[in-house]
């Protein structure tokens, strides 16, 4: 312990305004408490008191546990922390080491208990004044984003920042660079095939020697982010779609989803979730500039990215063009080939059976993997007879209409959707008179959604006949398919087969 001790003038300035007083002016008012005794100053400026990560206070903590310093004065309580929990460990710290602790402009005594419970009662009002203006801060920052504003950060590769005005308030907005834009169409068109995986693209880009304009180097994990980005989306009722069974929150209305806006993705005020994948609580906004990647395109690419298996394709081995579609009639999962020095070759096993984790023994029966496929191949041929007599050409001429009309019905069906929703969360408050006609507003719109619904179906019918006629060709000239049209025909026909104890059950797409 040093024989005469001093006192510490600590000062803080978080950012330099016109209305905040400055570190020169809080040590004038701390030297002031020191009657001209000897002190040392320390500061921090530059720092924010929401921790005590700033070097002139680890200073001054360090000299007080080597028992250099008598007293600390602030000029305000906020100005050494606005933390409940960092506050009461310095003060915890200050009584161990007999610190006694004044702030010049609120005059606390720490010595006593009533003092102590005041000083403990402001540094509660700090931390609720420093959370206050972060809410604000946040609040503020995403009434801006719902509104389209350019709120910073990286410009996406593909564009450049040109100014506009929104709301009669001057910012900025993406413009398209065609040279960019053109090799992210090479890049969304080639992953759309689900034949390409990122590492093919970056191979293909170097081999072709296509360079990132930017300078940058083409790599998986820098095209995987552009593939997740509806920044370049022409944002249609299906992207829309898409983000609401997310569950994203939509800013703006179904009807401004025309195919002519891209989106904005932000993190939103109440999402937690760190992983790219998960939309759940995050924020989509309709961007003021034009998408060009249509949403067809930007959707298969983005389903891939969240690893939809039932949406696309997957890679697999080349041992048979049923693999991915047989599964175990007893336990669920899959049916793996294995090959066999006998006449049959090749077999299909559990994936689960003699595992330790389950209690699978096999679907019960030796499937040969020539049987199966010569099976599947009339199963196959027996399905397309069914729909062919049922296409005509009335039939073709009338679903060239149904895009447009579906897109209608589809937006249609969201609005209801939206509509009752709204009129359900007011039954709690409403009176009998109003919650009369909530339910025959209710009863209205349901039997529109029903019938919508069912106007859909048949539309999906119709589409589905037109899927049946272009791969009816393909069941007429079996053997002469490459393996990859072959599964392109399961993919589309059939939705799983199931086996067991030598029973096969087909589950069909169509």
């Amino acid at each position: 312990m040093y024989d005469t001790l001093y006192n510490a003038l600590y000062a803080r300035q978080s950012i330099e305004k016109k209305d905040s007083i400055s570190v020169e002016s809080q040590l004038e008012y701390c030297r002031y408490e020191t009657h001209g005794e000897a002190c040392v100053e320390y500061t921090d400026k530059g720092f924010s008191g929401k921790d005590t990560n700033r070097p002139g206070f680890e200073n001054m903590m360090n000299d007080i546990r080597a028992g250099k310093i008598g007293r600390v004065v602030v000029y305000k309580l906020d100005r050494i922390s606005r933390s409940i929990l960092d506050f009461a460990n310095m003060m915890e710290i200050f009584q161990k080491y007999h610190v006694e602790f004044v702030s010049s402009t609120e005059k606390f005594d720490t010595s006593t208990p009533i003092g102590r419970a005041m000083l403990n009662i402001c540094i509660v009002f700090a931390q609720l004044e420093r959370e206050t203006i972060q809410k604000r801060v946040t609040d503020a920052y995403y009434a801006r984003c719902k509104r389209g504003f350019y709120m910073g950060g990286r410009i996406p590769y593909g564009y450049r920042l040109t100014n506009t005005v929104i709301d009669d308030i001057r910012t900025s907005m993406y413009e398209e660079v065609p040279e960019e834009s053109e090799q992210l169409k090479l890049i969304y068109s080639m992953y759309a095939d689900t034949d390409n995986s990122l590492g093919d693209i970056v191979r293909y880009l170097n081999r072709h020697q296509i360079k990132n304009l930017r300078g940058a180097n083409w790599n998986t994990a820098r095209i995987s982010e552009m593939l997740r980005n509806p920044v370049y989306v022409e944002a249609n009722i299906d992207v829309y779609q898409f983000f609401q069974s997310q569950g994203a929150n939509i800013c703006n209305p179904v009807s401004d989803f025309t195919g002519y806006n891209a989106c904005y993705l932000y993190k939103g005020t109440v999402s937690t979730s760190r992983k790219q994948s998960d939309l759940s609580d995050k924020e989509i906004v309709l961007a003021p500039h034009k998408g060009f990647i249509p949403s067809k395109t930007w959707l298969a690419c983005r389903i891939r990215c969240l690893g939809n298996r039932q949406s696309t394709k997957t890679c697999k081995p080349k041992n048979s063009w049923l693999l991915g579609k047989v599964k175990c009639g007893k336990c669920g999962y899959a049916l793996t080939i294995r090959k066999a020095k006998t006449k049959w070759g090749r077999y299909f096993v559990c994936s689960q059976s003699g595992s330790r984790a389950s209690n699978c023994t096999g679907a019960g029966c030796t499937i040969y993997a020539d049987v199966l496929e010569e099976y599947m191949f009339h199963a196959i041929k027996d399905r397309l007879s069914e729909f062919s007599s049922c296409i005509s050409d009335a039939g073709e001429k009338e679903m060239q209409t149904f895009p447009q009309k579906r897109l209608t019905k589809k937006i249609r069906l969201t609005q209801i959707e939206e509509e009752i929703k709204e009129l359900l969360s007011k039954v709690s408050e409403a009176s009998s008179v109003l919650i009369r006609y909530i339910d025959e507003k209710v009863s209205e719109l349901d039997a529109e959604r029903n019938a919508l619904q069912d106007e859909i179906v048949t539309a999906n019918a119709t589409d589905t006949e037109g899927k049946v006629k272009k791969i009816t060709n393909h069941g007429k000239t079996w053997e002469t398919l490459s393996f990859e049209d072959r599964q392109a025909v399961m993919d589309i026909l059939v939705k799983v087969i199931r086996i067991a104890d030598g029973k096969i059950e087909i589950t069909w797409n169509i």
